[in-house]
C-alpha cells in the first residue's frame, strides 16, 4: 500500500474531516496517518473572523507542511482556502461534496422575535441576517462546532449559526433547527467541500486524484473564480454556490454591505465554471457599486 501523510488541522472537524479523507485514499490502496499542524486561525481565538477573512490563517501551515516534506497532502475546509493555491502545490481532489448550507441551531429564524439574539462569526451571515431580519441582535462568535454550539441559551443567545456539514461530520445534525435555502442565505466560497493539495505533479497527486468527484471540483472551481475576479482587495461580505448538471455549471451569488442594507444577488449559467464564477463576480461588483451610488 502506498505510505500518504495528511496534513490537517487539530480541531475536532478538521479531524472528522482529514479520517473521511483516509478512508477514501484507504478505499484506493493508501495507507494513511494523520500530520496535526497547529494554524494561525487556531492561535488567534480572541480575533474577529471578518479581520482575517482571506489570509489563509486555516490553510498556510498545513500547506507548508506539504511543501516543506513533512506530510504529503493537505486536508482542508475548502471554504477556508485563499482563491489562489501557493505556487508549488495542486488542488488534487475534491471528494463528494456535503450539504453547503447553513443552519440555525437554537430556534428557527421565524420564531424569532425582535431583539433576538443570533451569534454568527462570519460577515457574510451577519449581513444576510440582517437583510432578512434588521430587527435581530446580531453578534460575534469564535470557537469550534462544540464551543459556539455551547452558547445557545447563554448570555442571551437564542440561536447560533454554523454549517450543515460540520454538523453533520460530527454526528450533530439532530441540533439543526432549521435549514437555511443555499440559493437564497447563499454560502460562502466552498462551504461543504473538502479539498486536498499535493505537490504539484506529485505521485501523490496522482493517487489523490482518484478520490476526486468531478462535480464537486468543477463546482468548486467556479466558485473560487468569482472569489478571485473579487479580488484580495474587497472585503465586502459575499457568497457563491455552485452546482454542476451535465456539462453546464450553473452558479447563484450575493454581495453585499456588512450591515446587510445594500445587497445584490445574481446568477450565471454555462459550461465553462471558471468563466461563470468570474462573469458572475464582475457583474456583482457592478452592480453593487451603483446600488450604493444611488443610496
Amino acid at each position: 500500500m502506498s505510505q500518504v501523510r495528511l496534513a490537517t488541522r487539530g480541531s475536532p472537524l478538521a479531524l472528522a474531516q482529514a479520517h473521511l479523507a483516509a478512508t477514501r485514499l484507504g478505499a484506493v490502496g493508501a495507507d494513511t496517518e494523520l500530520v496535526i499542524v497547529d494554524t494561525e486561525g487556531d492561535r488567534r481565538g480572541d480575533v474577529a473572523l471578518g479581520e482575517l477573512a482571506g489570509r489563509g490563517v486555516f490553510t498556510k501551515e498545513v500547506q507548508a507542511a506539504v511543501l516543506d516534506g513533512r506530510a504529503d497532502v493537505a486536508v482542508h475546509s475548502a471554504k477556508d482556502l485563499p482563491a489562489r493555491t501557493p505556487e508549488g502545490l495542486e488542488l488534487a481532489a475534491v471528494p463528494e461534496r456535503a450539504d453547503p448550507a447553513d443552519a440555525i441551531v437554537g430556534r428557527p429564524l421565524r420564531v424569532l422575535g425582535p431583539g433576538a439574539r443570533v451569534a454568527t462569526g462570519a460577515p457574510r451571515r451577519r449581513a444576510l441576517l440582517l437583510a432578512e431580519r434588521p430587527d435581530l441582535d446580531v453578534v460575534e462568535l469564535r470557537g469550534n462546532i462544540a464551543t459556539r454550539l455551547s452558547r445557545v441559551g447563554i448570555d442571551g443567545i437564542d440561536a447560533v449559526i454554523v454549517a450543515v456539514a460540520a454538523l453533520e461530520r460530527l454526528g450533530l445534525e439532530h441540533r439543526i433547527a432549521e435549514r437555511l435555502n443555499p440559493v437564497l442565505f447563499v454560502p460562502q466560497v466552498g462551504q461543504g467541500a473538502i479539498a486536498l493539495e499535493c505537490l504539484a505533479g506529485s505521485s501523490h497527486a496522482t493517487l489523490v486524484a482518484r478520490i476526486d468527484d468531478a462535480a464537486a471540483h468543477g463546482a468548486l472551481r467556479c466558485e473560487r473564480a468569482f472569489l478571485e475576479e473579487l479580488g484580495v482587495g474587497c472585503d465586502l461580505p459575499g457568497g457563491a454556490h455552485a452546482t454542476l448538471d451535465g456539462g453546464t455549471v450553473t452558479a447563484h451569488a450575493v454581495l453585499m454591505t456588512e450591515d446587510g442594507s445594500t445587497m445584490v444577488r445574481g446568477t450565471e449559467t454555462g459550461p465553462d465554471e471558471a468563466a461563470v464564477g468570474r462573469a458572475l463576480a464582475r457583474a456583482l461588483r457592478d452592480a453593487l457599486s451603483r446600488a450604493i451610488g444611488q443610496r
